[in-house]
């Protein structure tokens, strides 16, 4: 193992791994350090197909293909989470969890979010399987049938309009008196027969068939708490996401909602720091979206060192 790298690349998502290709590319030593699986939200998607070059794969074979790309290339890899950055003497000490500290030229910031869950019981191991984060993504596979949308802010009234588009039925949960996105997206909703809005409910609990398929949640209405169950084929959740960029807010700057206050370019106020993917403030996250971000913020980190 390298005693200095060229780049450290903090997040082994599509955009940390797509950073780490370029930067191999162009000649440079390169750590990619992740803190739980190779992959990020793509592994939440059982089929993915809207990535080019791929009529259909999951979400853990884009990731499998990309992970032996890098180390084809030479990557390598440290699973551990990153808790700080600091600077040493023109280069940077990234520390990790359990006290070991990795020295890098320069670092690229591709930390990823994390959906906001619910919380309740059995709903991890049902992301994928009847629990789905994105429309997108997800959509097709409910053509034709029942499901629910958790949120009522302007992501999930967006994602809700595309399921319309789609699905027999689309119903709309929300645990406030009243949704809190756009105007117009609620009138757009408005005009949709198969579109119905459930306000002032909040999700109690899942409920899964004898064979622990997903079967539809128990809802209980905030004022009276009664309940009662509703069946639909798949739920989709958009109750927020959540950086996690706390760290490393002495070298980037956060916006309001702790997303790296980083343009396209992907630079940073500090030299030698670079952003990437959904961490960054951004309009559309995606997995092509992400990949553009690390291929960006790679090739800014090499003319960075090429420049020292």
């Amino acid at each position: 193992m390298s005693s200095m790298y060229d780049i450290i690349v903090v997040g082994g998502g599509p955009a940390g791994m797509t950073a780490a290709l370029y930067a191999l590319r162009n000649g440079k030593s390169v750590l990619v350090m992740e803190k739980e699986g190779f992959g990020g939200q793509i592994t939440h998607s059982p089929k993915v197909e809207n990535y080019p070059g791929y009529l259909s794969l999951s979400g853990n074979e884009l990731a499998d293909h990309m992970m032996e790309q890098i180390m084809e290339q030479g990557a390598d890899i440290e699973i551990t989470k990153v808790t700080g950055i600091e600077p040493k003497d023109g280069s940077w000490m990234v520390y990790t969890e359990d006290e070991t500290a990795f020295e890098a030229r320069s670092v690229i910031l591709a930390t990823g979010v994390r959906h906001r869950m619910l919380g309740l019981e059995g709903e991890e191991e049902l992301v994928g399987e009847g629990i789905s984060f994105c429309a997108v993504c997800d959509g097709d596979f409910y053509t034709g049938k029942e499901v629910l949308m958790v949120g009522g802010g302007n992501s999930a009234l967006q994602e809700a309009i595309l399921l319309s588009d789609k699905c027999a039925k689309v119903t709309i949960v929300q645990d406030l008196p009243y949704l809190t996105g756009e105007k117009k997206l609620q009138d757009v909703l408005a005009k949709r027969e198969n579109v119905s809005v459930l306000t002032g409910r909040r999700v109690a609990s899942i409920v899964k068939d004898a064979s622990g398929a997903f079967k539809g949640i128990l809802i209980a209405d905030r004022e009276s708490g009664t309940q009662r169950e509703i069946d639909a084929d798949g739920m989709f959740v958009a109750i927020g996401l959540i950086p996690e960029n706390e760290p490393f807010k002495n070298l980037v700057d956060l916006n309001s909602y702790g997303y790296f206050d980083s343009g396209e370019a992907c630079t940073t106020k500090t030299p030698g720091i670079f952003v990437a993917g959904d961490c960054r403030s951004k309009q559309i996250r995606q997995v092509t979206t992400a990949c553009a971000d690390g291929a960006t913020a790679a090739l800014a980190a090499c003319h960075y060192l090429n420049e020292l």
